[in-house]
């Protein structure tokens, strides 16, 4: 009952309630838990369910095995996952286009080339099952993603000659990869192909085609605008201004507010982010600020610093590489403020670069502790807590004041 109607906790409840009362789950039960768990994306309790469940004497089924594989995938455990579609296949069990496309799905977002190619294959291979248009749109997202665009034209071709229309999905992640990839007339070629056969630009296409001129070298931007300002002439207009270097602080904060309170809420964190890039790039520090606090006042960052009496922390994920460095800049900045005032600081000053199973978490520490190293900051890892940098007020202090005062961010 709880589980069809989604109350992922009071599943979890009945089922402590049963180990309390010595009560023990018979295999319907432990494969409801398990579907429900993974639904809820809560993998360790599936996990845990899981052993209780080999220790209570059942042995896994088909049933057991898709909902550990579902709650594995959508959390991006991708060992665990991986770990569980082999001993499906070690024990002979075949694999719905459910499953497998959930597989391909999380190889695409965590970076696992090698084994979605080989899960890919054996779908191919299946006695239930073949590709399906998801399948393909899930082989040339990760392609793309990995830049390798040869392989996306490839697979692209495939899904082509099996009968498959490509859609939206499937030119999105084409274009992404054309921008990577620096393709600046490849990208404008399928854009204006999808607006000759009558495609209406929506927020998420029109968030790619930003973060594609992210990526875009200057002299290819004008290119790249054409395209923003036929999508979305809001969006056009702040960009223009931006390419440009247009002068009018005023209207510049006018016409992001208007833009970021139109488009839908799933991309304007992502359409921000790629904002402040594009001001990154075009060393526009101040109007990186001002999207920055603009994003801060949207509510689009929720929370990027917080100030205790033990800890004063910068969080950084989920912003992107230029976000993360601006938010670090004014942080900094409102350090030192306080030091030059007086203040004492916190006992311990940190950052949360964040741990996640995404690759583009792991890419952004990793640049992110190097830019660190280049200011020559003085936060080590936390020892005891996974993807914190921390310092002591002390070094944090001595370190501040050999900067100087604030200081003018330089990109």
């Amino acid at each position: 009952m709880f589980g069809m109607s989604a109350n992922y906790d009071g599943c979890l409840s009945v089922y402590k309630d049963m180990k309390l009362h010595g009560v023990k789950p018979n295999m319907v039960t432990y494969s409801t838990l398990l579907y429900a768990m993974g639904r809820a994306k809560w993998s360790w309790e599936a996990k845990a369910i899981y052993e209780d469940m080999i220790n209570n004497g059942f042995s896994p089924n088909w049933a057991t095995y898709a909902a550990l594989l579902q709650a594995y995938s959508r959390a991006r455990f991708g060992e665990d996952a991986l770990g569980i579609y082999n001993e499906m296949k070690d024990k002979g069990m075949d694999l719905n286009a459910f499953l497998y496309n959930m597989l391909l799905d999380m190889c695409a977002d965590v970076g696992y080339i090698d084994e979605a190619v080989e899960i890919f294959e054996d779908m191919k291979n299946c006695r239930t099952c073949q590709p399906d248009i998801i399948s393909f749109s899930s082989m040339i997202n990760m392609y793309s993603r990995a830049l390798k665009v040869s392989e996306a034209e490839a697979m692209l071709n495939e899904m082509v000659a099996r009968g498959f229309e490509p859609n939206i999905f499937v030119m999105t992640s084409l274009i992404h990869c054309y921008g990577k990839a620096k393709r600046t007339d490849d990208v404008v070629k399928i854009f204006n192909q999808l607006l000759d056969s009558g495609f209406i630009p929506d927020d998420r296409f029109c968030g790619c085609l930003l973060y594609v001129m992210t990526q875009t070298p200057k002299e290819g931007l004008p290119k790249i605008t054409d395209c923003v300002q036929k999508a979305n002439p809001k969006l056009g207009s702040v960009v223009r201004f931006l390419v440009e270097k247009r002068k009018g602080d005023g209207y510049f904060r006018k016409e992001a507010t208007q833009l970021l309170n139109s488009v839908s809420a799933e991309v304007k964190k992502s359409l921000c982010n790629s904002l402040i890039d594009l001001c990154v790039n075009l060393n526009m520090s101040d109007k990186a600020c001002d999207l920055l606090h603009l994003g801060q006042n949207l509510r689009i960052y929720r929370t990027i610093q917080s100030r205790s009496e033990r800890q004063w922390s910068l969080y950084i994920k989920r912003l992107s590489h230029g976000a993360a460095r601006i938010a670090l800049h004014v942080w900094i900045n409102d350090l030192s403020k306080a030091v030059e005032s007086g203040e004492e600081l916190p006992p311990l000053v940190g950052i949360n670069t964040g741990i996640g199973n995404h690759k583009s978490d792991k890419g952004l520490a990793s640049a992110f502790e190097s830019h660190l190293k280049e200011l020559n900051a003085p936060f080590h890892e936390a020892s005891d807590n996974a993807g914190w940098l921390v310092t002591t007020n002390v070094e944090a202090k001595s370190w501040l004041q050999s900067r100087g005062s604030t200081q003018k961010l330089v990109l």
